[in-house]
């Protein structure tokens, strides 16, 4: 589509998108606070297999929108592919509602979220991208926001759903409350669509070609058909951990391939973008690896070692629910996200914005500093063998800013440097790029996983530190590659830029 909003029609589109998007992940994130924790204290799975199968799950959710941006781009529309997504996943969150302990059941039914995220989460961003393409600086501050609707869902919710399975869990049986809270993932898309409805109309002129043909109910047959095909294959995949193994890497073999097959076959003015595209897609995945934690050895770690009371000056206000520290991550987000998205808008009015390569760098550092946070645990924690809560306010804090330097950033990187014609598909190739990495750091995390006979904090506070620390000192090397790299993405930039001009 040609058509470009005027500014108050790109303001009401994008408030569109940032509501369902929001209520999206409020249902996803809801759902993720619990997960690690349902398989380990409701399942019984041991810590290794838990974070590994979460590490799958959360690869292979990343992995699906490259199917489903191509979907949006080319057979769908963005628009209708999106929406599709959003009931797919109600239904998904729906099946995990159902009682029972059936592994089988719980892989399907995170099976039916992948599908559903993989046509849900390319064509949100997406459309995004196309609200306001050709504006560099009103892209980033776009896409920051945007990451804040992330942000606002998943604090919501996951403040939300741990604690109403433990007050369900307390005063009405030990396993209905983990359903209740998955089903209250599953009312958030539903009130999403809903709000969709209500404003769809700002939208009719945002989306891709096939949004603005009838509605091929063949075509949508066969999306339906073959989406129930991968569902299974899906379960599959995470019933068979070394099946899951191949599938992700295969999975990254194959982003390096698309990469290096439009580098070379593109129109030689796309190449600068496509390459500095490039660079930034493999930075974001070393930094995947260390957001993964945040679901899975953070998440016992708070579940372990961290004293659930907040206490100010002696006084004790609260009682944290293990999985609720997890909420930190997005309240963190939503504090700064305005602040930097006004940084960037001021930066980009005054010629000093910075790039996204540099931007990338100084977040690598930051996230550095949130995992020696962590790592300090070994030598604040108290006779117990216990940390303060506040020392996870702080390293989420850390990790956070971090965050919206590099991932907040990176579908940002793909809008700014990536030719319109592909722009779902390449969504979609970040974000296997994404997946590949979350299920490395579900790898990574298993160097933290505490054996059953080990229920002593004491004993348990040094596997996780020692893991904290390494990770600390990965992000510093993250960083200094990310530095020796400016020059290269400067220069890019520039043709980059150049090229567009003319």
């Amino acid at each position: 589509m040609n058509t470009m909003p005027a500014p108050q029609s790109q303001t009401r589109s994008f408030t569109t998108i940032f509501l369902i998007e929001m209520w999206e992940r409020f249902g996803f994130y809801g759902m993720q606070a619990l997960i690690v924790y349902y398989m380990v204290q409701r399942l019984g799975f041991p810590d290794e297999r838990a974070t590994l199968v979460w590490g799958a799950a959360a690869a292979l959710i990343y992995v699906a929108p490259a199917i489903g941006g191509w979907i949006g781009d080319k057979v769908l529309g963005t628009r209708r592919t999106m929406l599709l997504g959003a009931v797919v996943l109600s239904v998904g969150y729906s099946l995990m509602v159902v009682p029972g302990q059936s592994v089988w059941f719980l892989f399907f039914a995170l099976s039916v979220i992948v599908v559903g995220n993989g046509l849900f989460k390319a064509n949100a961003g997406n459309l995004v991208r196309k609200i306001y393409e050709g504006d560099d600086s009103k892209i980033d501050s776009a896409f920051t926001i945007y990451y804040m609707a992330v942000n606002l869902g998943a604090m919501i919710s996951q403040l939300l759903t741990p604690w109403l399975k433990d007050y369900v869990n307390e005063n009405y049986g030990n396993e209905l409350g983990w359903h209740v809270a998955f089903a209250v993932c599953a009312i958030g898309l539903v009130l999403g669509l809903v709000n969709y409805w209500l404003m769809r109309r700002t939208m009719d002129h945002i989306g891709s070609e096939p949004d603005d043909l009838p509605l091929n109910w063949s075509k949508l047959g066969a999306v339906l058909a073959g989406s129930v095909a991968f569902v299974f294959l899906s379960a599959y995949i995470l019933e068979h951990e070394g099946v899951a193994r191949a599938f992700v890497y295969l999975a990254g073999v194959v982003v390096i391939g698309i990469f290096a097959y439009l580098i070379s076959t593109g129109e030689r003015h796309e190449r600068a973008g496509l390459i500095a595209a490039l660079v930034l897609t493999v930075q974001t995945v070393f930094y995947f690896i260390f957001y993964q934690q945040m679901s899975t050895s953070l998440a016992l770690f708070a579940l372990r070692n961290v004293d659930p009371a907040f206490v100010v000056f002696g006084v004790h206000l609260w009682d944290w629910s293990p999985a609720q520290f997890q909420a930190f991550n997005p309240i963190w987000i939503f504090i700064l996200s305005p602040i930097l998205a006004w940084a960037y808008t001021h930066a980009g009015k005054a010629g000093k914005d910075i790039s996204i390569a540099a931007k990338f760098a100084i977040g690598f550092v930051i996230v550095a500093a949130g995992f020696f946070i962590y790592g300090a645990s070994s030598h604040l924690a108290d006779e117990r063998g216990l940390v303060s809560s506040w020392l996870m306010v702080w390293g989420y804090g850390a990790i956070s800013l971090g965050e919206l330097l590099v991932s907040g950033l990176g579908l940002a990187m793909v809008a700014r440097y990536v030719p319109a014609r592909m722009g779902g598909f390449m969504m979609g190739a970040y974000f296997v790029a994404s997946g590949v990495s979350q299920y490395l750091g579900g790898v990574v995390a298993t160097f933290a996983s505490v054996p059953r006979n080990i229920t002593d904090p004491l004993e348990s506070l040094p596997i996780y530190t020692s893991l904290f620390n390494k990770l600390g000192v990965a992000a510093l090397v993250c960083t200094v590659i990310a530095i020796a790299v400016l020059p290269l993405m400067n220069r890019l930039s520039r043709t980059h830029h150049g090229n567009t001009q003319t």
